[in-house]
């Protein structure tokens, strides 16, 4: 098990989920930004004035006038407007994800198919190699 784990070490798959995750963690956070500053806005002001991210229910069945007073409070909460907002986050991020391995696929070269090795024997319908003069199955040799 060792030895194949530095075969994976040294092969590179290590040293390029890395740079993925890194990229993929700097991409997330590029993401949320463009969510909470860019797109909830103004979907907020479509629907009447409303900042998601202050959208909560204290379960303390005490009043709070903002989400910073009842951080303040240090008091429990279902903060559903920020799920709002990761949920939005999460979308957004998963169709750009989408449409970049769409575009990569499309960028790919096809795979070229295999040149076949073998023919059909036209006596027994074996498989023989190209080169065979004779068939080895049933000695045919008009191959």
């Amino acid at each position: 098990m060792l030895e194949e784990f530095k075969k994976f070490l040294i092969k590179g798959n290590m040293v390029d989920m890395a740079v993925g995750f890194i990229f993929g963690g700097a991409f997330a956070t590029v993401i949320k930004s463009m969510v909470d500053n860019v797109v909830m806005p103004p979907v907020g002001m479509l629907l009447g004035k409303v900042d998601f991210s202050q959208l909560f229910i204290a379960l303390d069945g005490k009043e709070y006038a903002s989400m910073e007073a009842l951080d303040k409070a240090g008091a429990p909460a279902i903060k559903y407007g920020m799920f709002v907002n990761d949920v939005i986050s999460f979308v957004i991020l998963g169709f750009i994800i989408f449409m970049f391995i769409r575009a990569y696929n499309k960028m790919k070269e096809p795979e070229a198919e295999a040149a076949p090795t073998t023919k059909v024997c036209g006596e027994c319908a074996m498989e023989i190699p190209l080169d065979a003069k004779k068939c080895g199955y049933c000695g045919n040799t008009n191959v």
